[in-house]
């Protein structure tokens, strides 16, 4: 009678029933974002790798996995399209801990022990997943502290978030509040300066982007609310070459990019 167990010292191979996520798990899929999730620390339950993955990139999920104490397991890839709900898994997924959101303070305190200013990133309402990842993506990499989404009325930290993120969102603190107004008039009793992005604010250089301060990005659709807009300090706006082309702005994620990376400049001293 053939024996089913996996022979010692090799991934399991699981079959397609035998991998379902519990309720407390959550999928995260990719390369790049699976291997972030692993060297994060964050809890890894289990890895699945695609059968017919290159032996050389299977033995790397593999030892980074062993590192997470997690569970490796060869499936078919169809089962790993079914898990993600698309083919860009890439042939590796994981099983991870649902993301234990930060508050807000844990956010000023990341910066006060690196000694730095405070540099926070606020979504008034991004929904779409992509555009959310990537603005996390590019807070990380342009040194911000912490990203702020609310309960309710935008995208949350979901797989797709995590993807789209290239795995930025399990290296940045990120923080839900109830309400997003009332959160910019705590910041501003703290000391940080808060600014919004619109058409109807001051050309993006012609501001002083140095000290404490935290970024407001709306929705795709209706921007900034009224209501938050308000109560930022100031309003950017991007300058455009082509006005009038029937294109009347810049889609959020690249907005984001662009003004969180004249952020990082100035606050650097390269401007």
């Amino acid at each position: 009678m053939q024996n089913d167990r996996a022979r010692p010292g090799r991934p399991e191979r699981e079959r397609d029933a035998q991998v379902p996520a519990q309720p407390n798990e959550r999928l995260v899929y990719g390369k790049n974002p699976v291997a972030e999730l692993l060297k994060s620390g964050a809890g890894v339950d289990t890895v699945l790798l695609a059968e017919g993955m290159a032996p050389a990139v299977a033995a790397y999920y593999t030892a980074l996995a062993k590192e997470a104490g997690a569970t490796v397991k060869r499936v078919h890839a169809n089962k790993l399209r079914q898990l993600a709900g698309t083919d860009s898994h890439q042939g590796v997924a994981a099983f991870a801990s649902e993301l234990a959101y930060a508050d807000v303070d844990e956010l000023l305190d990341a910066a006060r022990a690196k000694g730095e200013a405070p540099f926070l990133v606020i979504s008034d309402g991004i929904e779409d997943p992509h555009n959310l990842g990537a603005v996390m993506r590019s807070a990380l990499l342009c040194g911000a502290h912490g990203v702020i989404i609310p309960k309710r009325g935008g995208a949350q930290v979901t797989p797709t978030v995590i993807k789209a993120s290239a795995g930025a969102a399990e290296r940045l603190p990120v923080a839900r509040v109830v309400n997003v107004a009332e959160t910019i008039r705590r910041l501003k009793e703290q000391g940080l300066f808060v600014y919004c992005a619109d058409m109807d604010g001051v050309s993006l250089r012609k501001n002083n982007l140095t000290g404490p301060i935290a970024l407001v990005l709306g929705s795709e659709g209706s921007g900034v609310s009224q209501l938050v807009k308000k109560r930022c300090d100031g309003v950017l706006r991007l300058e455009m070459a082509a006005p009038g082309t029937g294109v009347d702005s810049y889609n959020v994620s690249v907005a984001a990019g662009i003004i969180l990376y004249e952020i990082q400049a100035q606050r650097a001293g390269n401007v």
